[in-house]
């Protein structure tokens, strides 16, 4: 990677562009982040369900979401750091885009090919990566949609744009998964014919095709500097980097994996072991400090090296401009979008259980979840650019919440295919308007001289808790079972009710004003 010039440091968006031309531009960026999500999360849950994997293990995978909660860590990279090849030509936002799309697709073809789960590490690693690559391309996109919108009304059709994009490919990649894991048909024999095995496999290859076609289509867009590269060069360049750095992390992550593995084994820590509370303190951990250092940083003036400083000077801002209100802000966000993560996790191992079959989740998340999501985040973003912060979060923490008691519903009714519909699209409605109420929220809480980095904070942090909790899920609702409490049932509830609980904190961050820039 090399470092980016001061003449980089600003905006490369094609920011004299029409308005329909950005939402089409987010419309695919959003697709080519929200394809894999489901790969690595709701339908990767199906698949280990499928193999017989323990309810409380597939809870622990969940804390593959995890990842993007730590994006902070390496998006002040993103803003550091060139892609070679990619930058030169396309500019840097659309570098880190290019080179994170192969990590995905690379990550998604290994997955295809270790489908039988029969080495979990390996299934975790590789999961591992396409989370991380995934969210890699979730912050160049987030930065450069800050950096084109930065006011609500030019905020709320951009991100209404992504969240169609970004929500249509889970629903696309959710359904078309399982519908292709579940019945081959007549593509059956011709797989069988070129060495792929139909199921799993097949399911994940379709995936990673459709998650190779937005590249083209990028690299086909104008460039953004033309005069200091060809195309084609710039590509090969590009292409060329981008394998070296996919290879390099991944022998990182499968050595840090190692290392983590021999560790817990060493101490005893199985899969039986409840780690929660350890990780989530762990996690805990660097927001804790910087709360602890609110005095500090509230005094620091323009040339501290807290301020000015690359790797903290961006999330340091926040709590420096927000002072006490920022600890405010960061647990109202924290469980905000809670249930809608506690159900993602087990709505479909619970719909399996009830005696739906993977084709049946297939059609639901189809059509049904694609126009209810489609729908509810139109009316999100629509609602964001003419009412108030606290009306709109305060109707999407009710539909939100509504979604979930819809699972509760669900599950003491006669196994019906146009019962199930109904439960998904009230679930997709009230997540996709939830959804795009927040994401405008949290980048109007954004100073635009660190949008990357600073969104990456404020949108990883809003899902830490929720991501430890869902991991810990399984575990919870087998040890309900146990007593003899219906365990899906109080699970859902109580996501429901946690979302009606972020209504409780808008009396109080809907006052919070951000001090003054006095940076020069």
């Amino acid at each position: 990677m090399s470092a980016v010039s001061a003449a980089d440091a600003g905006p490369t968006a094609p920011g004299v562009a029409p308005a329909r031309a950005l939402q089409a531009l987010y419309v695919l960026l959003g697709f080519s982040a929200g394809l894999p999500f489901y790969m690595f999360s709701t339908v990767l849950a199906v698949r280990l369900t499928e193999h017989g994997v323990a309810l409380a293990v597939i809870g622990f995978f969940a804390w593959v979401q995890l990842l993007p909660t730590f994006k902070f860590l390496w998006a002040p990279l993103l803003d550091r750091y060139a892609v070679p090849g990619f930058t030169r030509f396309w500019g840097r936002r659309r570098g880190w885009i290019m080179l994170s799309q192969l990590g995905i697709v690379s990550a998604l073809v290994v997955m295809a090919f270790t489908a039988s789960d029969e080495n979990l590490a390996v299934t975790a690693l590789f999961a591992v990566l396409l989370a991380f690559w995934t969210t890699t391309l979730e912050v160049a996109a987030d930065a450069w949609r800050i950096e084109l919108a930065p006011t609500p009304e030019t905020q709320g059709p951009l991100a209404a744009a992504n969240l169609w994009g970004y929500r249509t490919a889970m629903v696309a990649a959710g359904s078309g998964a399982l519908l292709f894991a579940d019945a081959q048909g007549g593509l059956a024999p011709a797989l069988s014919a070129i060495g792929i095995a139909p199921g799993w496999t097949a399911a994940y290859l379709l995936i990673a095709a459709a998650a190779f076609v937005p590249l083209p289509v990028l690299a086909a867009l104008p460039a953004e500097r033309p005069s200091e590269a060809s195309r084609v060069a710039a590509l090969v360049s590009g292409v060329g980097a981008s394998a070296l750095v996919i290879a390099g992390l991944g022998a990182l992550v499968a050595l840090v994996g190692w290392v983590l593995l021999e560790t817990a084994g060493g101490l005893g820590i199985s899969a039986q072991s409840n780690v929660t509370p350890w990780v989530l303190g762990a996690a805990m951990l660097p927001f804790l400090a910087m709360a602890a250092a609110l005095p500090r940083i509230r005094a620091a003036p323009p040339t501290s090296r807290l301020r000015t400083s690359v790797a903290i000077g961006p999330y340091v801002d926040f709590f420096w401009r927000y002072g006490v209100m920022a600890i405010a802000l960061m647990a109202f966000v924290s469980i905000y979008r809670m249930g809608d993560v506690l159900a993602l996790n087990l709505s479909k191992p619970m719909i399996l259980g009830l005696g739906y079959t993977k084709s049946q989740i297939g059609w639901a998340d189809g059509a049904v979840a694609l126009a209810a999501s489609i729908v509810g985040v139109g009316i999100g973003g629509w609602i964001s650019t003419r009412w108030r912060f606290a009306t709109t979060l305060t109707v999407g923490a009710l539909f939100a919440a509504l979604g979930n008691f819809a699972f509760v519903w669900l599950a003491h009714q006669p196994v019906d295919q146009t019962l199930l519909y109904v439960a998904t699209a009230a679930d997709q409605f009230g997540n996709g308007m939830a959804g795009a109420i927040f994401v405008v929220y949290l980048s109007m809480l954004v100073n635009s001289r660190y949008p990357g980095a600073q969104y990456a904070f404020l949108s990883g942090f809003a899902f830490l808790l929720p991501r430890l909790l869902s991991g810990a899920g399984g575990t919870v609702v087998e040890r309900l079972d146990a007593a003899g409490y219906a365990g899906f049932d109080l699970f859902f509830i109580a996501s429901g009710v946690i979302s009606l609980a972020a209504i409780l904190f808008l009396p109080i961050v809907t006052r919070a004003r951000p001090r003054p820039d006095d940076l020069p």
